[in-house]
């Protein structure tokens, strides 16, 4: 049976960068690194040393999280404290919670280039050259999406919703007819109208 509506077209897949297609070959090729460099280090030294290796930096990651958690709860606490009172919030002079969870987060991960990694996270001048370099980039991110939608970010919800309806969404124009200002429509003598 026609209803005289046009098929539905098939979304094409958006292209994935460039990086998200090599990124699962990369995770793949460091594992199979750190086995190896970890192998090697138990065959120059012994099982033990990679052992304490290895329980070291989990020691030494959650130690770092823990307190990279606890000095960012402590600035929010006080942001949400200076806000209440009505004072201007101060910039954060700490800074680097996230860097120094990742950092942490790396020191926790089994390996020796993990931890190396996690430890170079760290170091509070990488940390501050790191976070400029994402900030901007996502500056960059946030003005690209603003120009691709005109109207801003409910532009672009719009937008997505028009190219992919939940089927309770009727795409469609509305055409008011105003008329003088004391009648509305289906207040007239002839009463309600039915759509022809």
């Amino acid at each position: 049976m026609t209803t005289g509506a046009p098929p539905p077209t098939q979304p094409t897949r958006p292209r994935r960068s460039r990086v998200l297609r090599f990124l699962p070959l990369g995770l793949a090729a460091w594992l199979v690194l750190e086995i190896w460099l970890l192998t090697v280090v138990a065959g120059a030294t012994s099982g033990l040393t990679v052992f304490l290796l290895l329980v070291g930096g989990l020691v030494l990651g959650s130690f770092v999280i823990k307190r990279a958690g606890r000095r960012a709860f402590k600035n929010l606490s006080e942001a949400v404290q200076q806000q209440q009172r009505g004072v201007a919030a101060t910039p954060d002079s700490g800074g680097g919670s996230a860097l120094t969870m990742l950092g942490g987060l790396f020191l926790i991960l089994p390996g020796l280039i993990s931890d190396a990694v996690g430890l170079l996270l760290l170091v509070p001048p990488l940390q501050k050259v790191l976070s400029r370099s994402a900030e901007r980039a996502f500056e960059r991110k946030v003005r690209a999406a603003a120009a691709a939608a005109p109207g801003g970010l409910g532009d672009a919800f719009q937008q997505a919703r028009m190219q992919h309806p939940d089927g309770k969404v009727v795409q469609g124009e509305v055409i008011r007819e105003d008329g003088p200002s004391g009648s509305s429509p289906g207040s007239g003598p002839e009463g309600p109208q039915l759509p022809r």
